[in-house]
């Protein structure tokens, strides 16, 4: 049995990186949907129009990478 180290360095390499990518958007997308606390107890302040155009498109560029990951699966 003859294990290719390099490749599975690189396999190891881009998953990691791509992982860590998915995570970041999907955080970006959860900030800008979040309300923002006030210092003095007054009500939470929903997030503007700007944070949650942001948020849906991390959202969505987080759809994609999931669906073209189904998509290398899937098709052969």
């Amino acid at each position: 049995m003859n294990i290719e180290w390099a490749a599975l360095g690189q396999v190891f390499g881009v998953t990691l990186v791509v992982t860590v990518g998915i995570v970041g958007l999907f955080t970006v997308g959860i900030m800008g949907t979040s309300r923002k606390p006030q210092r003095d107890g007054a009500a939470a302040v929903a997030p503007g129009v700007g944070a949650r155009s942001v948020a849906a498109g991390a959202f969505a560029l987080c759809a994609a990478a999931v669906g073209y990951g189904i998509y290398l699966i899937v098709a052969t």
